[in-house]
């Protein structure tokens, strides 16, 4: 199943031609300061902003001689401003450039991952919505638990999704500064004014402090966001491939006309996407390794985190931007199968309403002791000779001594379970 969505904008935002497009936006945002400022006339500004222009091509082949890119960029430029050049990058260092045009990046993929939870967390809340009573069994280690109902399987999943969304928001708040602040940080040769008037153009802060470079603690920690999304996103979809497993088959991704599971076995479904999103979590958990390496670097600087960002910051975004918008498409379409969930609540003859059966004894008299002696004898005998729970208490006169048919029969009634599901509906939705 391919997922129909486009990862062209994303893709847009960090192909080479809008790193030097948003290089472009840094320098003419300095150039407005210092006009601003009256250093240069505003007449200039405005015409180097008129005229400042450059080709990939161009910077390409500058740079296989000057073998500096961002030196490439700025020659290409001046070529298209002739004198103009001279009140470009003044005063400035690559960096200032690099960091800044790096942070406008990140913040305009940021909106894109930001839209993309809110879909998908809407998906989840129209899913919680509509099984807010459909039964099914909870498991603990895998095991049969008690009974629970899809709908609140759902809040879980948002209430997870509704805080990753939080300190996403919040790393992408942390990592929206910019810096002009010259070589080493110092301003020796440009305004701290300047670079205040910069980034509120550009909608940046400022770094309280720089050393040539953005501190790369700030790169990290939203990498780390990322890589939380990513693991969260694989822990719904392990969950999806356990419940479709066939001898379980509570759940199915959306199978389309003509679409195979196996080169080898006709009847194969098999569920391949929340497969593949466990991958990529892989890759997206690794790129958050290396941007943590990326924190220790040389004195003020120096340039071996460059290389590896160039890598992990379009890669993990885009590939955020995938995982989400998969997920979504696998939820939209995901088939629910409400009778194997009713099913498997009363295999056994309903063991799962064990505790259930337990307080009523305990109630009855009983000590918890001898209680749980009594019932795990009768769940046990049902699990391992594939019995019936409810029919083996219904025949022992420890059982019936205490408890009425009535009462048992009400002990198995589902309802219980759920007295307080509007509890948790009301916190999450």
């Amino acid at each position: 199943m391919i997922d129909r969505y486009s990862r062209e904008e994303m893709t847009k935002i960090w192909d080479l031609n809008s790193k030097f497009n948003y290089y472009l936006q840094v320098e003419l945002a300095v150039c407005d300061a210092y006009a601003q400022l009256g250093t240069i006339p505003k007449n200039v500004a405005e015409e180097i902003r008129q005229k400042a222009a450059f080709s990939v091509e161009r910077i390409d082949e500058i740079e296989r001689e000057v073998k500096h890119d961002v030196i490439a960029f700025l020659t290409c430029v001046n070529e298209s401003l002739g004198d103009l050049g001279r009140y470009v990058h003044v005063g400035m260092t690559s960096s200032d450039v690099i960091d800044t045009a790096f942070a406008l990046q990140i913040q305009d993929s940021g909106k894109i991952i930001l839209a993309d939870l809110n879909k998908t967390i809407d998906t989840l809340k129209k899913l919680a919505t509509e099984h807010k009573n459909t039964l099914c069994i909870g498991r603990s280690h895998g095991i049969h638990a008690e009974v629970m109902t899809f709908g609140v399987k759902m809040c879980n999943w948002i209430d997870i999704l509704e805080r990753q969304r939080d300190n996403f928001t919040h790393a992408l708040e942390q990592i929206r500064v910019g810096q002009i602040s010259g070589p080493v940080g110092t301003y020796s040769n440009i305004s701290p004014e300047i670079e205040e008037i910069t980034c509120k153009r550009l909608g940046l802060k400022p770094a309280r402090i720089s050393t040539q470079i953005i501190a790369r603690d700030y790169h990290a920690y939203f990498m780390q966001s990322l890589a939380l999304i990513a693991s969260v996103i694989e822990q719904f979809a392990t969950e999806i491939r356990h419940l479709q497993r066939t001898e379980v088959l509570e759940l199915e991704e959306g199978f389309s006309k003509g679409q195979k599971g196996s080169s080898a076995m006709p009847h194969k479904k098999n569920p391949v996407l929340s497969e593949n999103l466990c991958g990529l979590a892989r890759v997206v958990r690794a790129n958050s390794f290396a941007a943590m390496e990326n924190i220790t670097l040389w004195h003020e600087r120096d340039i071996s985190h460059s290389s590896a960002e160039r890598i992990i910051f379009p890669d993990s975004l885009t590939l955020v931007d995938f995982m989400l918008n998969r997920f979504n498409n696998i939820m939209e379409n995901i088939v629910i199968h409400k009778d194997n969930m009713l099913k498997h609540t009363n295999e056994f003859g309903g063991i799962v309403y064990s505790q259930k059966v337990l307080l009523s004894l305990v109630s009855k008299g009983l000590t918890r002791e001898e209680a749980y002696t009594i019932v795990q004898r009768n769940a046990l005998n049902a699990f391992q000779n594939h019995g019936d729970f409810k029919a083996n208490l219904l025949k022992d006169n420890e059982v019936t001594n205490k408890l009425s048919l009535t009462e048992i029969e009400e002990i198995f009634n589902p309802k219980a379970f759920l007295q307080n599901i509007e509890n948790i509906y009301n916190k999450i939705l």
